[in-house]
């Protein structure tokens, strides 16, 4: 307060153009003085202001806003703390993530790595039973075979056994090889 009035007398002192700056001379305290309308009309602004305590009005805003800026403030450290805990977590979690992603993975190799063993020895295990059920069919096949030949031999045998002894056979030689075989089956039947 004591600077406004301060700043009212600098200004009532500065030399105005129309009437005299001293205070003490008639022509200062005429109307038609403007440096004297403006110190009383700011003397009265001044006097209203505190006639209406806008002075205090004005602290209590601004202490208001200064409570206010000191909520916000706090508010934002605890955001600002809550966001540090939260990053905290975050990278704990994906540190975590991490470490199981590595174990998952290392897993992954060793299974199939122990799934391709598996595998190989699986294929040679079927690669020796096809070559076993192979072999096996490859000796039915040649003793089928060898049976073949025998039957076709022995009925080549037989065929020319027929003819050989249709040839050689008389009514005498085959009379004598009934009675025999007669008696032959006699013996053995009894």
């Amino acid at each position: 307060m004591k600077k406004l009035i301060t700043l009212a007398m600098v200004l009532a002192a500065q030399p105005a153009l129309a009437a005299s700056t001293n205070p003490l001379s008639s022509e200062f305290w005429t109307l038609h003085n403007t440096n004297l309308i403006v110190i009383v009309a700011f003397l009265l602004f001044l006097a209203i202001l505190v006639y209406y305590k806008v002075p205090a009005l004005v602290g209590g805003l601004l202490d208001k806003r200064a409570d206010g800026i000191r909520a916000e403030l706090a508010e934002a450290r605890a955001l600002h703390d809550e966001a540090k805990t939260l990053l905290a977590s975050y990278e704990r979690k994906q540190k975590d993530v991490k470490e199981q992603a590595e174990r998952i993975v290392a897993n992954a190799k060793d299974e199939a790595a122990a799934a391709a063993v598996q595998a190989k020895a699986d294929i040679a295990r079927s690669v020796d039973r096809r070559m076993a059920t192979a072999v096996e069919q490859l000796a039915s096949a040649q003793a089928d075979a060898i049976r073949a030949v025998k039957d076709q031999a022995v009925t080549v045998a037989v065929a020319a056994a027929r003819d050989i002894i249709a040839e050689q056979m008389t009514a005498a030689n085959a009379g004598k090889l009934i009675d025999d075989a007669i008696a032959d089956v006699n013996a053995k039947l009894h």
